[in-house]
């Protein structure tokens, strides 16, 4: 099933990379990690917030399964179709936006990447960039 992070496989791996200790669960600790490599700088209660959406079972952890359904709970509406309006969403890619100009590009999408330490070249980047960009403009 597709979703804003793609392939189940996908968003296998960017659950792997919340899961810093590798327990196959992320801690309330290991998101706020995240979030603030990603320049979020999220407040106790935000981290909380985010957490109780995503904890479904209630045990403090977030698993696989509710990481991935969270995903498509709050990525897709009923049509299959992305949701714009949604904040996470909005808050995600102005994490990757770095100069606030409302798009995404190479440069920024390399930078981030490598904040969350992942190896990839500038060349990878304008790659995923282009699978994307529709106007051809490199964003």
């Amino acid at each position: 099933m597709a979703s804003f992070l793609g392939s189940i496989e996908e968003m296998k791996k960017v659950f792997n990379k919340f899961d810093k200790n590798g327990d196959g669960k992320i801690s309330r600790d290991e998101l706020k990690s995240v979030l603030t490599a990603l320049g979020s700088a999220p407040s106790s209660g935000e981290v909380d917030r985010i957490m109780s959406e995503m904890d479904k079972d209630g045990n403090g952890y977030v698993d696989l399964d509710e990481f991935v359904a969270f995903q498509q709970t709050n990525i897709n509406d009923d049509d299959g179709e992305a949701q714009c309006g949604n904040k996470e969403l909005k808050d995600a890619f102005d994490m990757y936006d770095l100069d606030k100009n409302g798009l995404i590009s190479a440069n920024e999408l390399h930078a981030v990447l490598k904040r969350l330490g992942e190896k990839c070249s500038l060349s990878d980047c304008r790659r995923m960039i282009s699978q994307v960009d529709k106007d051809g403009d490199g964003n």
